[in-house]
């Protein structure tokens, strides 16, 4: 038998780790953009990337990271947050990082691609039973993720 059927939450513990540890990371990475770089020079930056319309790119980023990170770690829309943070680092991908190899030592992608795939990973799931998601718009604490009801699991 799998642990998640005999520890029915272990998969909701799973998604709050996660979802705290990629928060943490976008709102520190939100948080330099908006307070160490400021919104002038991440535009510059993005300009000299290439990216359309850097200037709006530039507060997309900042605050996609800085207000979707909070919103991981609260566990709140989470499906949303996580969606618009994927496509932020879609955007890092396409923009920054393609051309330069995996190893992020070397300007590569590992570190985007990791942070958009979990960013979507939690997109489709949701925040489980331990965010705010699950107190303001409900979930059924008898049933788990495939519909089945823990007491005949």
């Amino acid at each position: 038998m799998l642990p998640a059927r005999r520890i029915p939450y272990l998969a909701d513990v799973g998604l709050l780790v996660g979802r705290v540890a990629l928060g943490a990371i976008f709102i520190a990475h939100g948080w330099q953009k908006l307070i160490g770089t400021g919104h002038e020079g991440v535009t510059k930056g993005f300009e000299g990337m290439g990216i359309p319309l850097p200037g709006l790119a530039a507060h997309y980023a900042t605050w996609v990271e800085l207000v979707g990170g909070i919103a991981l770690v609260a566990g709140l829309l989470v499906p949303v947050a996580g969606l618009l943070l994927a496509l932020d680092m879609i955007g890092a991908f396409w923009f920054a990082h393609m051309g330069k190899g995996l190893f992020a030592s070397e300007g590569g992608y590992e570190l985007v691609l990791i942070l958009g795939a979990t960013a979507f990973l939690l997109a489709c799931t949701g925040s489980g039973r331990f965010g705010l998601d699950a107190v303001l718009f409900g979930r059924s604490e008898a049933r788990d993720r495939s519909g089945r009801d823990h007491a005949h699991v």
